[in-house]
């Protein structure tokens, strides 16, 4: 059963009194948040279909049911201890875990944790008018599921910061509420969740690429010293699987579209979008953007920063217990670098690399969905295949940044840039397409739209056709 606190945890909530009030007196704000900024049009009228966290036992941690969204029970779940924790990195490798936030490192540990939370009310922001171009109820419901859930690592971001942060985490906890995705004068801290996510394939990419580096930031903060941040970001883990599903199983299936309109035409794009479909040639351009925006998440590829963190326990590698050596204090890490003079190689020590060398491993994270996307051209008997740009392609930061390079990752003139940069970013007028092809919702149970084909199976053991959201009389 569910709890019937107002809060549910299983971080002894009602042990706290203080820090109780103070998240209770967090919550009215951050209702109103979820009305002004969530779903739009599905707020009040709406029944959704929704797993809920009620627990962190393995054996059924989620709960199904139906509920109106401002009613979904956001709660504080942090993973099972592990008993007698070490530091598993850096400086103080083999010391037991903190369980308390060290005073020297206070300034760095808020702003890693305010960072990650600011990315879950801002997608979002980003996504609250899907609805209404929504391709099924399936697809419906994911989004959905996708948004509560981000709400609820709001939650536990939050609950750090007050736990922890005194003064300053209440502080930065009403700031969360404060930015919004694209506001001029009150942005979102990082860029790729500031930018419009007003169609279905934006969206696929999004939850394919933008939540997998959410994984690898995630995974990086599993093995931090902080005893409670690793616990809570392990269990943010296991929701953002779900996440991550939604995006490659949404691409997967606009691609099983597309091949068939492939089929049935000649294959042009032109013959595509005639019969209301998706070319490759945009599915490409969209999977370009998405994934540049994606890399600049890790941050610069030489950063004192990211040494910093790693000599002082706060952020390690992700899957750290992988590698042989956890202190690093003499390795060096091999990368590409670019200045004025042209592309070279350059030896750099390992913990200042740290930003790259998860920006490597979320690249091969990446590929793999690649990979599993081109099974499906194959399977169709098409020789096209989808491609991850390079490393350099399109970066806004970093050492590339400033740089022009093309998808496969050769230099190119500002000149060549602007005239090309239709062929490898998505346009205009490929937006202007999307949006005629998603102009009307599909709610209909069971029915798709045209450009997207159905999943193999429903949620939880439902059937496709299944009423994933409900409209109330």
């Amino acid at each position: 059963m569910i709890s019937s606190e107002r809060i549910p945890n299983n971080v002894d909530l009602s042990g706290d009194k203080r820090l109780q009030r103070a998240l209770e007196h967090w919550q009215p704000k951050y209702l109103d948040w979820w009305r002004d900024m969530g779903p739009e049009g599905f707020q009040d009228h709406h029944q959704v279909y929704l797993r809920t966290a009620i627990s962190v036992d393995s054996d059924g941690w989620a709960h199904f049911e139906f509920v109106k969204l401002p009613d979904y029970r956001w709660g504080i779940f942090l993973a099972d201890p592990v008993a007698d924790r070490q530091i598993g990195f850096g400086d103080s490798l083999g010391k037991p875990a903190w369980q308390e936030v060290p005073g020297e490192f206070r300034n760095q540990l808020r702003r890693l944790i305010v960072t990650q939370g600011d990315t879950e009310p801002a997608s979002v922001e980003q996504q609250r008018q899907l609805g209404a171009k929504c391709p099924s109820l399936y697809d419906l419901r994911n989004l959905f599921q996708v948004n509560v859930e981000e709400g609820r690592h709001l939650w536990a971001m939050v609950y750090l910061l007050h736990s922890y942060f005194g003064r300053d985490g209440r502080d930065e906890a009403e700031e969360l509420l404060m930015r919004t995705s694209g506001n001029q004068d009150k942005p979102r801290i990082l860029e790729a969740f500031n930018e419009p996510i007003d169609n279905w394939l934006d969206f696929f990419m999004f939850t394919m690429f933008t939540d997998r580096d959410g994984k690898s930031q995630l995974m990086s903060l599993s093995e931090s010293a902080l005893d409670p941040l690793a616990r809570t970001t392990r269990f943010m883990l296991t929701e953002e699987a779900h996440h991550m599903f939604v995006g490659e199983t949404g691409i997967t299936r606009i691609l099983e579209r597309t091949c068939q309109l492939m089929k049935e035409s000649g294959g042009l794009a032109e013959d595509v979008h005639r019969l209301g479909g998706i070319d490759l040639e945009m599915i490409q351009r969209h999977l370009n953007f998405w994934f540049s925006r994606s890399l600049d998440l890790h941050g610069s590829e030489i950063s004192s920063n990211a040494a910093s963190y790693f000599a002082n326990g706060l952020k390690g590698r992700a899957r750290e217990d992988s590698f042989e050596d956890h202190t690093v204090t003499d390795a060096i890490y091999d990368m590409e670098t670019c200045d004025e003079g042209g592309l070279s190689r350059q030896e750099v020590p390992m913990r200042n690399a740290m930003n790259e060398v998860l920006r490597d491993w979320y690249v091969g994270d990446c590929q793999g969905g690649v990979q599993r996307w081109n099974k499906i051209l194959e399977q169709y008997g098409l020789s096209d295949r989808l491609y991850l740009p390079d490393k350099k392609f399109g970066r806004g930061i970093g050492i590339f940044s400033g740089f022009h390079f093309d998808p496969q990752g050769h230099p190119v003139s500002a000149e060549d840039w602007e005239r090309r940069k239709g062929e490898w970013l998505p346009s205009a007028a490929d937006k202007d397409y999307l949006k005629s092809i998603m102009a009307e919702p599909v709610y209909e149970p069971g029915m798709f739209a045209n450009c997207i084909a159905p999943p193999r199976r429903g949620i939880n053991q439902q059937p496709i056709d299944f009423e994933y959201v409900r409209t109330e009389a």
